[in-house]
């Protein structure tokens, strides 16, 4: 096997779209849960997102000139998050997984970052073990929630669009929080339409980038969060996921008909602070 690590390009979309749809779905089908990924299409318009992002660092792995899987490191923020790391269904468990998160891994090292994490599916034992293996911890576990949009409101909490104008408060919000901010992130959203705010008091005590799985939020109580998830239209992608141990806001999302699909793990290296507030991590942390 002649395994070659290189720079993912715009071009990769299609073939690394199809890898990650079938490790994706093929995993998920031998755990009997439904993939987060729901087709080529869409993991394909994912991927080219992502290759085309300056945002993001990618690799690809070929095995003797084709493609046999990629990986990613978002970089929008101070803090990087991993994934999504695929690799073909026909060369799993040769090692490839390994070398993508080394390279990914290193990236991160030569630019000084002052962490990286990840959120890793639950039920699948072997990643668990590569990610504890390279020395990734394990600091929580999140429950992905889906159901109809609640609708609703949470009295003396106002949600509304976020602009601009609104991102030093945002940062500074996710910083007394997690003890670094999201600023990348949140200005993409606000770019693209998806940020929202949430007021109390006359001030900013929250924000989402949206309510989905790609999307994370960061309130000072978990009320804040409560009232983001109210506004929300939908919950994309495979839905919003809620850190476990908040179990006040894990139980009013049940009671609103929000159900659990599956479980997953936050994992981390480096600066890692317990949050000094209420948050919804995305998939990547």
């Amino acid at each position: 096997m002649d395994l070659v690590l290189r720079p993912g390009r715009a071009d990769d979309a299609v073939d690394c779209g199809r890898i990650c749809f079938d490790a994706f779905s093929g995993i998920a089908r031998e755990h009997g849960y439904p993939s987060s990924i729901p087709g080529v299409e869409e993991a394909t318009g994912m991927l080219k997102m992502m290759l085309s992002h300056p945002g993001f660092y990618s690799v690809v792995a070929e095995i003797d000139g084709r493609i046999a899987g990629s990986n990613f490191l978002d970089e929008r923020s101070p803090v990087v998050g991993v994934g999504p790391i695929t690799v073909d269904p026909g060369a799993q468990n040769g090692g490839i997984g390994r070398a993508l998160m080394r390279d990914v891994m290193d990236r991160a090292a030569a630019r000084r970052v002052p962490g990286i994490r990840l959120l890793q599916s639950g039920y699948h034992r072997r990643s668990f073990a590569l990610y504890a293996g390279l020395g990734f911890e394990f600091r929580e576990t999140a429950a992905c929630m889906q159901g109809p949009p609640i609708g609703g409101t949470v009295p003396g909490f106002e949600v509304r669009p976020a602009t601009d104008a609104d991102l030093g408060a945002c940062d500074d919000l996710c910083r007394r929080v997690h003890g670094v901010d999201r600023g990348g992130e949140l200005a993409d959203a606000v770019r693209a339409g998806t940020a929202r705010v949430v007021e109390h008091g006359g001030r900013i005590t929250g924000y989402a980038t949206d309510l989905s799985f790609f999307a994370h939020a960061v309130g000072e109580s978990t009320e804040d969060v409560k009232a983001l998830i109210a506004s929300a239209p939908a919950f994309g992608g495979p839905g919003i996921l809620v850190p476990a141990r908040d179990s006040a806001l894990l139980q009013w999302c049940l009671a609103r008909g929000l159900k659990v699909s599956e479980l997953m793990s936050v994992m981390t290296i480096g600066l890692y602070n317990e949050p000094a507030g209420a948050y919804l991590p995305s998939v990547s942390y």
